[in-house]
């Protein structure tokens, strides 16, 4: 049933830029090649990563409204690794503006406009939902900042009247929540969420390392993960009361793989600082300290640098061609493998090994979702 991946985007920002210029330099990938990094399978159920098509998009900052998409996607204040300096492709795709609702917090006007939101309020918002359904969408990525709690929610319902699946990447609780997931499977569509996980980030490699020490038999006595960033993403974060569900699913994404969970004031896990010369960069500071046997201290300290942005595109171009392969096959509700597979705050946790397992039985059909 393998064809094209019609697929629209909420939120043009580095990580949607990555992605698209990934789409891009990846459109001549075949089944036998090299494996892409960062991808389950170059062709995954019958999908090459060319299948993706980009109908639609949604943004809020006056830079990108009225663009192609393939211009959009540089402009500032995004500032991610160049894949490629130039995409070819959806140049007919135009940028359009969104509701703003809780998109853009109040400090970015603080902040120079190279490294911030700027929004024009003459600019009138569309309707996200007459626009999904004119263009052929069959899926919605939702890439918003995080906090955009009423934004994603936006989204999400007009995923819903519009017949759209939903990939949601940000730590507003969608898939996870009941209630949200209780519409999907009412209209008939697959969903997969929330928070996307980087292909080797802070949270992958901290729930590693504690599933290591855990397994091992160290007592864990506390445990800490304190990152900094120059992208919009950090910028959006400085302010804490955009962080409360961030940290939820960060730290609930460590504590699953524990045995009997830390103790709250025992685990810290989040944002740090915003620097802005280091750009799309995110550096993550993490240790973790224990007691083995005789009571012995050990401790581990791990200081990860990495592209932000593009840790995260191979996930999601996987979760894009499951969730086609759940609408070709009628799935309705989340879909637990992928969403374990690649998101910090699925509806289930699972580990690891066992996640990808569950995804790779998903696409041979053996496992419903």
């Amino acid at each position: 049933m393998a064809g094209k991946i019609k697929v629209a985007i909420a939120g043009i920002g580095n990580c949607a830029s990555s992605l698209i210029q990934g789409v891009e330099f990846y459109k001549d990938v075949k089944e036998g090649d090299e494996l892409v990094p960062g991808l389950m399978h170059n062709v995954l159920g019958g999908y090459k990563i060319s299948d993706i098509e980009f109908v639609a998009a949604f943004d809020v900052d006056k830079r990108k409204i009225g663009k192609p998409l393939n211009e959009a996607i540089y402009e500032k204040p995004n500032n991610t690794y160049t894949i490629m300096e130039k995409v070819s492709k959806w140049g007919d795709v135009i940028v359009q503006k969104g509701p703003v609702l809780d998109g853009v917090a109040d400090h970015m006007i603080e902040y120079p406009e190279d490294v911030s939101f700027r929004v024009d309020e003459s600019q009138k918002p569309i309707d996200a939902t007459q626009v999904l359904k004119d263009s052929g969408a069959e899926i919605l990525m939702n890439y918003m900042p995080v906090g955009s709690e009423k934004a994603t929610q936006y989204y999400a319902q007009a995923a819903l009247d519009a017949g759209c699946a939903m990939l949601n990447c940000i730590p507003s609780f969608i898939v996870s929540d009941p209630e949200w997931e209780k519409k999907f499977v009412e209209k008939g569509l697959p969903c997969a969420g929330d928070d996307i996980k980087a292909e080797v980030g802070a949270t992958i490699v901290h729930r590693t390392l504690a599933k290591l020490f855990d397994d091992r038999g160290v007592k864990i006595d506390g445990t800490y993960q304190l990152n900094v960033g120059g992208n919009t993403d950090f910028l959006n974060m400085a302010r804490h009361n955009r962080l409360k569900y961030k940290r939820i699913s960060k730290t609930e994404s460590v504590q699953s793989n524990l045995k009997v969970p830390l103790p709250a004031d025992k685990v810290h896990i989040g944002p740090s600082d915003f620097v802005p010369w280091i750009k799309d960069k995110k550096i993550c500071f993490c240790r973790i300290e224990g007691r083995k046997f005789g009571e012995a201290p050990v401790n581990i300290e791990v200081r990860l640098k990495v592209e932000d942005s593009p840790n995260s595109a191979g996930c999601t171009i996987d979760g894009i061609r499951c969730l086609k392969l759940a609408l070709d096959r009628g799935v309705k509700g989340k879909l637990d493998s992928i969403s374990a597979y690649t998101m910090k705050h699925p509806a289930i946790q699972y580990p690891d090994p066992i996640a990808r397992d569950m995804v790779e039985e998903f696409i041979k059909g053996t496992r419903e979702r």
